[in-house]
Parts: structure tokens; sequence; C-alpha cells
């Protein structure tokens, strides 16, 4: 197990409080990899200025190791520069991160930033991906002249094009919009966009061509990610292009596949309507998903029988849904000797324990997320963020949904974010990435 606090970023002045006076905005000592510091805003966030030229040392920027690394995207690092409680904090996500602290702490802020840029990366408006803007500020935040405030977010994406970082400054008051955003790969800036006319709703934009003119200018939209549309504005003709185009796949690839998942017991009791088999976030169709896998994957589901039976009291032989007679399905426990139990009598910590097991062992065709369908899946990876995942369990379920968390997330297929209120019990588990939010 490695335990890691979050990484606080130092200021230019050494104090970790920017004071109530100055903007809520990324530190320029934070974004030296980009080789440029940002400019400030009037909005109260930071902005990328498009006017200098977005190239450095071509021969200086592309690491060595840029091709050696795993071939499947996935995001390192969850960057919250100055988000709701975060402020300059770093999060190193490992296959398996376990966030840990007391109440308050802001685990929950934690995933919902990566929720939230999953959702860009997947071409969402910026209201789908912060329906609460003003609860994204953070509270010392204070207004300019023109009353507006916001909050910068960002992450790494790791693959075959090397460590990529994007970082985005959100206006969420008077009006949401993106002031800007930078998508960087070593020192080289691939993208960078500013808004310039707060009349207009859109960015100045100017990314990586290394042709004829170092960079290309033009509009893009204030409302969506401008990462998430370079493969509808670059022409990949020069091999900058195809840089900039590469490294935007591999943000976007990382950032798609992603499924928040909290199970409400209270709705997996019910029987349910049959549908298309494809879990919701909070598990409410377990029983029609189960009528779906057991028939498709034999051996997959006999390892979630399997799995369920090592945290749900007494004797398990197999997990099942059968049919109603009038279009709905619910699911049972397989005791043995012709007895079986109705997942409605089971506890809310069982119940948990059994979604998410089937979480962990299912992929995007069975989950309600969005993968990138042009990229094959061998190229995918999958992202499970689950809030409160030791919630309502006991110590001797939470470890075993650990051990098996670990054995999916070594394949490389699947990786896992979770929010736990302590994780003493995550000492006995190899390869579980702990990061304390503990004041």
């Amino acid at each position: 197990m490695t335990v890691l606090p979050p990484l606080y970023l130092p200021d230019g002045s050494g104090s970790a409080d920017p004071g109530p006076g100055r903007p809520e905005a990324i530190d320029p000592d934070e974004d030296r990899s980009a080789a440029t510091d940002p400019g400030t805003d009037r909005s109260g966030v930071t902005d990328s200025s498009v006017d200098r030229p977005a190239v450095t040392d071509p021969g200086a920027d592309r690491p060595g190791a840029v091709n050696s690394g795993p071939q499947r995207p996935r995001v390192t690092e969850l960057r919250l520069s100055a988000f709701a409680g975060h402020r300059r904090a770093a999060f190193t996500l490992g296959p398996l991160t376990l966030l840990t602290g007391p109440s308050g702490s802001g685990k929950s802020r934690v995933l919902q930033a990566y929720e939230a840029l999953a959702r860009l990366g997947g071409g969402a408006e910026l209201g789908e991906a912060f329906p609460d803007p003003a609860g994204c500020v953070p509270e010392r935040a204070r207004p300019d002249a023109q009353r507006r405030r916001g909050f910068r977010i960002g992450c790494t994406a790791d693959g075959p094009e090397g460590p990529v970082r994007l970082d985005l400054a959100v206006q969420a008051e008077p009006e949401l919009r993106i002031v800007g955003e930078r998508l960087t790969s070593g020192r080289l800036v691939l993208l960078e966009t500013a808004l310039r006319d707060p009349g207009r709703a859109t960015v100045q934009a100017a990314w990586h061509t290394a042709g004829a003119a170092p960079v290309t200018r033009g509009p893009l939209p204030d409302d969506r990610l401008g990462t998430a549309l370079l493969p509808l504005r670059v022409a990949g003709k020069t091999e900058g292009q195809r840089r900039v185009l590469a490294a935007a796949e591999q943000m976007v690839v990382a950032l798609r596949s992603v499924f928040a998942c909290d199970p409400r017991p209270g709705r997996m009791r019910a029987p349910v309507p049959s549908g298309e088999g494809r879990l919701l976030p909070g598990c409410d169709n377990l029983a029609d998903v189960l009528w779906r896998t057991r028939a498709e994957c034999a051996r997959r589901h006999a390892l979630l029988a399997s799995a369920v039976a090592a945290g749900c009291a007494g004797r398990v032989v197999d997990l099942l849904a059968e049919p109603l007679g009038d279009g709905r399905v619910r699911a049972l426990l397989d005791r043995g000797d012709g007895l079986r139990t109705p997942l409605e009598l089971l506890g809310d910590g069982e119940l948990r324990y059994v979604a998410l097991a089937l979480v962990l062992l299912t992929g995007p065709g069975v989950l309600d997320v969005d993968p990138v369908g042009e990229v094959p899946a061998a190229m995918q990876t999958l992202t499970v963020l689950a809030d409160g995942l030791d919630r309502c369990m006991d110590p001797a379920q939470t470890r075993e949904l650990l051990r098996l968390a670990a054995r999916m997330t070594e394949r490389g297929h699947v990786r896992l974010v979770g929010a736990v209120s302590e994780a003493r019990w995550a000492t006995e588990a190899d390869g579980v990435t702990v990061v304390d939010l503990s004041p």
C-alpha cells in the first residue's frame, strides 16, 4: 500500500493561502511545465494568453520515453487548483486509489471534479458538467468589479504520447463559461485558449502547427472543452498538427470511459422492468442486469457468484434473476438445496457489496457509460468512481471488495477511485494508493 497526502502546491510567496484579496487561480509556479505563466482574467480565475506563440523549444519538449508507457490512456493525476475547499492540491491516481479523511475533508469534491472533466471530455456542455457552478467556487473567493468568480481544475493523462496535461479555468458567476484552457505535453503548449471579448460566447484559441506558421488561431465555443473539439478543427497535415491530435485523443480517451457509481439499496430491493440490461449509476436495475449477464458470460458470472459468497452472510452458491410474469424481474441468492433468498431481504451493506462487485466484474458494455466508439475497447480503460465505497459495509466485506478490486485493476482494464471513511483495512492489500485528506 502507498499512502500519499495531497500535494499542496506552494505559491510564489511561500504561503499556502493567497489571502482573501487575491484571485482564486492557478499559481504560476505550479504550471512551469507549460513554459509560460498564465495571465489573470478579471473574472477572478486565470486564463491563458494566446498572443504569445504556443511553441517553446521543439527539440526539448518531447519526453524520451514518450512511446514506452502503457498503451491504454489513463488519468494519473487530478489537480484542484481552486475548487470548492481545495487549494493548489494535486492527487496522484494509481490503478486502485482510495481517498480517505473525515467528513468535510473534500473526498466527494475530488470525485465530482473528476466526473465533471469526464463529462466535458465526452462533449457535454459546461452546464451539464457543473449543474451547481457556484458551489464549486472557493468559499473565500471574492468577486471582481463585475461580480465575476470562478474555479480552476485540471488533470494529467498518461499513455502512448507520454504525460499530457489539461488545465481549465471556469467562470461560474455571473454566467458559466470557460475563460481559459491549456493542453500541454512536456514543455510544449499544444492548445491555449483565452476569453478576449466577454460579449461573445467564444474564446480565442491557438493550437500548435509547426508548419509555415507556428500556431493556428481561431474561435472556439466557451461552453465546451476545446480539447474535445480539436479533431473537428485540426487538419492533421503537419507533424505538429498530428501531435496535437494524438495528445487530444489521449486525453479524451482517458477521460471518457468513467462510471460514477453509488449504489442505493432502497431502490435495489424492488423488482424492476426488464430493459436493455445496462447498469445505472445507482444500481437500481441490478436484477435486470443480472438477467442479462448470467446468460451472456457464464465464466464472469461464476466469478461474481464466488465474490458474493465471500461477502454475504450464509451459504451462497449462485446469484440469479427470475421473471415475474408481468414484465418485471427480481434478483435472488441461491442458497443451495432449493432455498432462494430475494435480494430485498438483504441488508444495505450486502446490497452495496453485491452491486459494487458486479461493477468491477463487468465492463462498458454492461454499464451505463459512454465509451469512445471509434477506439478499440482494448485501447480503453474503464474508471469507476465510487463515493462512499465502504458505506454500510462491515470490515470483512470491505476487505473482500478491496481484494476483488485489486485483482481486477492489476489487469489494466479497470481503474477505481473510491472515497472511504477510513483506510486502515487497506494496509492488508498490495497495489493500493491511499490519499489522506485529513487536515
